[in-house]
């Protein structure tokens, strides 16, 4: 598919999507940040270059929007190549990998409002027409795209239907002439909104069948509205779009009339991932500034940077940073394995990434929640570290608080996505594409005989990992049998069984990338900041899953399951503290994140 090689056949595997809870992963199958290759590495020091150099010395002039700024970045970066790394060569594009838009995503997550314009325009803007677009569309609007010369947008979300998207009043009526679809209706929290030049636009044909549509900023009835007063992320452009009586060519549907809703929730899959990659790079920022301002600030006579309880925030926030760098490339890694060898020439090609992508939902979901909330940990934190100074608009942490706290809404609420791991879980076992089934029986009788307890067999954090696994099939197994195909009623058990499975892929990508970088002989603060992940799992696993289980009822099978969960959960001791402040040492020496 790609002209980047980020996964040899031979090293990197796909398995089936939600899988990790079924199997361990091997060493050699998972990628990770430290495989990625040299023209990756070049396209990372394109794009960091091009944040240092002409993003982050504008940043305040991007706050005050200063008009055309946003629109002249962007074209800076097409020149480039930062616009085209997702599309395919025919169109003007570099047909890079998944992996690589990541690393591209990560970079300029750096300033959270480039990030958000960036995004809106390559990811959610740009491959709705790469993935569902005609031939003809292709050719007229990918090269304007990739270009800088337009800029897209993608209008989903309405007044009243936000994360229930199918629930879009915006109206299409073919015109008496069969020429037009005349479109009608109100889109809100358009990122790009301000200055895109292309909108892909949601709505119902005759009131019924949900489709999208390609509209052009010019046409007669196109009225973005005024920017709205945002908390946060303000040097990106968010604004209402109104339709009024748009006149829309038949030619500019995009996919097929009432099945709009492939092309929205596949597109944001990828918006989920590329959020993570966004929240990477953020995080390093924020951590960088933090451990600087900790070194410099005194008080009672020697830097902040010297006390415990500083040091703690600091490993925490490392730990959290490095599990989500872990889980938005092993996840890219798996799409990008299971394309392996697509050609965009063919004409199925779109439809067969698509479908890669889609086999991951539940892991785009994953990365979506973990790293969104990992990054309003480490700013809350960031802003505690720097004390009354942080809560200044002099220093950076202030804003990157409040860019911050929109991650959880975007791409799906948190909530929402949570409901949606766990039911596309248990919807493919269901269809027998995952066999949860066996996996609770096997967990179930290897918890009652004393088999997952500690032995010494394995490496302790493996035990535990597989410790966490079984606790998380046994519940899903007890939810199932109680509540059925009414578990969407179920809202906040679903959710628990969501937030173990969020930590064991989480732990376990973490732990499989310390095990990987020591097998090269390096990645000791990697080994440290994995076996608090592995070690702080349990306790989870323990809280949620005991709270699951109470709601499926009290009966003795259940009372039986609850012993099984607290044995399986039992944690061993661990010095955490010595291992936050080995963690934290390493942190301030490098002045930076390091693994």
């Amino acid at each position: 598919m790609a002209t980047t090689q980020t996964n040899p056949a031979h090293l990197i595997t796909a398995p089936a999507g939600g899988g990790f809870l079924l199997a361990d992963a091997s060493v050699e199958t998972v990628f990770t940040p430290e495989d990625l290759n040299e023209e990756q590495r070049q396209i990372e020091s394109t794009a960091d270059r091009f944040m240092t150099e002409e993003v982050v010395p504008r940043v305040a002039d991007l706050e005050a929007q200063q008009p055309g700024l946003a629109r002249k970045l962007m074209k800076q970066a097409a020149d480039l190549g930062l616009l085209a790394a997702g599309v395919p060569e025919q169109y003007g594009g570099l047909e890079m990998d998944m992996t690589t838009g990541q690393v591209v995503a990560e970079r300029c997550g750096r300033y959270a409002s480039f990030s958000t314009t960036y995004g809106a325009h390559t990811h959610i803007g740009t491959l709705p027409l790469v993935y569902f677009g005609t031939e003809k569309q292709k050719q007229h609007y990918l090269p304007k795209l990739i270009g800088g010369e337009w800029i897209g947008a993608y209008c989903l979300s309405e007044p009243q239907a936000g994360s229930d998207a199918l629930a879009s009043r915006t109206r299409a009526e073919l015109s008496a002439d069969g020429k037009h679809y005349i479109l009608n209706g109100e889109k809100m929290w358009i990122s790009n909104g301000g200055w895109a030049n292309l909108f892909t636009v949601f709505a119902k044909v005759d009131g019924e069948k949900f489709t999208a549509f390609l509209v052009e900023r010019d046409w007669d009835g196109v009225k973005p509205g005024a920017e709205e007063k945002k908390m946060g992320i303000k040097g990106s452009s968010t604004t209402p779009l109104v339709l009024d009586n748009v006149a829309v060519p038949v030619e500019n549907v995009l996919g097929e009339i009432g099945r709009g809703h492939v092309i929205a929730f596949n597109i944001l899959n990828i918006g989920r991932l590329e959020l993570g990659a966004a929240c990477v790079g953020g995080a390093k920022s924020v951590i960088a500034v933090t451990i600087e301002y900790a070194k410099q600030r005194t008080a009672f006579g020697k830097p902040i940077s010297d006390f415990g309880l500083i040091q703690a925030k600091l490993a925490q926030m490392a730990v959290r940073l490095y599990a989500t760098e872990s889980i938005v490339y092993r996840t890219s890694g798996m799409i990008d394995a299971r394309s392996e060898g697509l050609n965009w020439t063919d004409g199925d090609a779109g439809a067969k990434h698509l479908k890669a992508i889609e086999e991951y939902a539940v892991e785009c979901s994953i990365v979506k929640v973990y790293s969104s909330e990992s990054l309003d940990y480490m700013v809350d934190e960031a802003v505690q570290v720097h004390g009354g100074y942080g809560f200044h608009q002099d220093y950076s942490v202030e804003r990157s608080y409040r860019d911050s706290r929109v991650n959880r809404i975007f791409e799906g609420t948190n909530e929402i996505n949570r409901l949606l791991m766990t039911g596309m879980l248990l919807k493919r076992a269901a269809q027998g594409r995952l066999d949860l089934m066996s996996g609770t029986q096997n967990a179930l009788r290897e918890a009652a005989s004393g088999a997952s307890r500690i032995d010494g067999s394995v490496p302790p954090e493996r035990d535990i990992l597989r410790r966490a696994k079984h606790a998380m099939l046994i519940c899903a197994g007890a939810v199932y049998e109680r509540f059925g195909d009414k578990i969407e009623e179920q809202q906040e058990v679903v959710a628990a069984l969501s937030d173990i499975m969020i930590g064991i892929y989480a732990a376990e990508s973490a732990l499989l990338r310390s095990r990987k970088l020591s097998g090269r002989g390096r990645g000791e603060c990697a080994r440290d900041m994995a076996r608090l992940l592995v070690y702080d799992l349990l306790a989870e696993a323990r809280r949620h899953g005991l709270t699951v289980l109470a709601a499926c009822g009290p009966d003795e099978k259940i009372v039986q399951a609850c012993r099984l969960i607290a044995r399986l959960t039992d944690r061993p001791p661990l010095d955490t503290i010595a291992l936050r402040r080995r963690i934290a040492g390493r942190l301030i020496a490098a002045e930076k994140f390091v693994v």
